[in-house]
C-alpha cells in the first residue's frame, strides 16, 4: 500500500536518484494509485513523469508509446499482475533511450506471500519473485537474476536489493505492507546500453580529450603523488607484512 511513497526517503538518501536514474523524462507504469509524479520536485534534474495505468492500455505492451521515448521507466508492484512478465520487462526496456534506467520494484515471494500461492494477501498477483534461489516453494516463482538476463547485452543491472530494512521478522504471519514502513520488496535498476558499448563488450571506451579544470587537475595528480610515495616508502617492508612486536 503506498509502495512508491514508502519508497521516496530511501531513494533521496541516494545520491544515484537524484543524479542518474530520475533524470529528464520519464513514464511510470501502474502508478495511478500512487504516482512519481507526486514528488517530482525532490528531484532536482527531473523534468517530468507521465503516469501509465489501466485506462491507457495493457502496461504488458505499451502499445502506442514509440522506441526510445522516455529517458527512465519507473515501475512500482505493477510486473506480479501482469501475465508475462518478460515480455512486459522488454517492453519498458524498448521504450527507453540509450543510457537510460529502469527503476523497478516487486514483491520478494518470502516476505511478502510467506511461502503461500495464490497469494493470501492479493490475488492479483499472478507470480512471486526472488533475487535468485535454486529452488522455491512457489510454483509460479521467477528469478530477477534469470528475469534481467533475458533482456540481452544492452542491459545493465546497476542496482539489486531486497528492500528488507524495516521488515519485522519476528511477527506472526501478516501483510506487512499494510504498515506505514513495511515495504517487502525487490528493488531494481537497468541501465540500457548504447549500441556502440555493446559492440565494445562495456564502458571500456577512452575519455574524452580535453583536460579538466585546474583544481581537478592539482586533487587528482596528487592521488597520484600519494600512491607513489606510499610504494617509495614501503620498498623494504611491503604495507602489512611486518608482524613484529609494537
Amino acid at each position: 500500500m503506498k509502495e512508491c511513497s514508502k519508497s521516496i526517503y530511501r531513494r533521496l538518501a541516494s545520491p544515484c536518484f537524484a543524479r542518474r536514474f530520475f533524470v529528464g523524462e520519464g513514464i511510470d507504469v501502474g502508478g495511478g494509485p500512487d504516482p512519481l509524479s507526486l514528488y517530482v520536485e525532490l528531484f532536482p534534474l527531473l523534468r517530468s513523469v507521465r503516469t501509465w495505468d489501466l485506462g491507457d492500455g495493457d502496461a504488458q505492451f505499451l502499445a502506442g508509446v514509440e522506441n526510445e521515448a522516455y529517458d527512465f521507466v519507473h515501475s512500482s508492484h505493477c510486473l506480479e499482475h501482469l501475465t508475462d512478465p518478460y515480455e512486459a520487462l522488454a517492453n519498458w526496456h524498448r521504450v527507453v533511450r540509450p543510457n537510460g534506467y529502469l527503476v523497478v520494484t516487486v514483491p520478494d515471494e518470502d516476505l511478502y506471500e510467506q511461502g503461500i500461492f495464490p497469494s493470501t494477501f492479493n490475488r492479483n498477483h499472478k507470480w512471486t519473485f526472488t533475487i535468485h534461489k535454486e529452488r522455491s516453494w512457489s510454483t509460479r516463482s521467477i528469478n530477477i537474476i534469470d528475469l534481467v538476463r533475458g533482456l540481452g547485452g544492452d542491459s545493465e543491472l546497476v542496482r539489486l536489493e531486497l528492500l528488507s530494512a524495516t521488515y519485522r521478522f519476528d511477527l506472526p504471519r501478516y501483510d506487512q505492507s499494510l504498515t506505514p514502513v513495511g515495504e517487502c520488496g525487490i528493488e531494481f535498476v537497468l541501465r540500457k546500453r548504447s549500441q556502440e558499448e555493446v559492440a565494445r563488450g562495456g564502458r571500456g571506451r577512452p575519455r574524452q580529450a580535453g583536460q579538466p579544470g585546474r583544481e581537478i587537475r592539482v586533487h587528482l595528480n596528487q592521488y597520484r603523488n600519494d600512491w607513489r610515495e606510499l610504494e617509495q616508502s614501503n620498498q623494504i617492508v611491503k604495507p602489512f607484512q611486518d608482524d613484529e612486536l609494537l
